[in-house]
């Protein structure tokens, strides 16, 4: 300490300081961005893809799925469906609540709407439902590619208990009926009709 400074602020802050030691530094090394992998970008990249599909709960695929044809006229039905109500199906002569039109949509967009639209369906109690993802014959090096993909996501989604290609005036070979399963809500309201019906 300098006996030369007579502030005693200063005098008090040097006493204070004595014997303590300077931190040590440690040499820093600059990254530069052009040194990240590829690799490392790529797998951010997917998984950030891959992210909204879980917050989301959608887990419909997007690999390569069975091909169909554009005018294939398929059906579907869950063990414990019953003859009667996939006739009535397949015949168009439930009513259409509500409808999901696909046309001119990717793989991707598709496999989200079709998605959401089926888990608003079972947030409102709609059971009867038409869906569009057209025929894909014009595309002739790579037909009913759409199709294809949705004959195999109505198959993945518990919700649906069946699906049959639409009548003619309904969209044909470019359209499908879906029946979704009833919600809670429904069954228990069921359960409740039947049971008074009993009394």
């Amino acid at each position: 300490m300098s006996d030369t400074n007579n502030d005693p602020e200063e005098q008090l802050f040097l006493q204070e300081m004595q014997g303590v030691k300077p931190l040590q530094t440690k040499e820093r090394v600059e990254l530069r961005k052009a040194e990240t992998s590829q690799v490392s970008a790529a797998a951010r990249r997917q998984a950030a893809l891959q992210q909204p599909e879980e917050q989301d709960g959608n887990r419909l695929q997007t690999s390569e799925v069975k091909r169909v044809g554009p005018h294939d006229v398929i059906g579907y039905k869950r063990p414990g469906i019953q003859d009667g109500v996939f006739r009535k199906l397949r015949l168009g002569k439930y009513e259409t609540e509500a409808r999901l039109d696909l046309h001119r949509r990717t793989i991707d967009e598709a496999r989200r709407e079709l998605y959401r639209f089926i888990q608003d369906c079972m947030a409102h109690d709609i059971r009867s439902v038409l869906v569009l993802p057209g025929k894909g014959d014009r595309n002739i090096n790579d037909p009913a590619v759409l199709k294809s993909y949705l004959v195999h996501w109505l198959e993945e989604l518990d919700e649906v208990q069946a699906y049959h290609t639409a009548q003619p005036y309904h969209g044909g070979a470019g359209a499908f009926y879906v029946l979704l399963r009833k919600s809670e809500r429904k069954k228990q309201a069921a359960r409740e009709q039947f049971s008074k019906g009993r009394l």
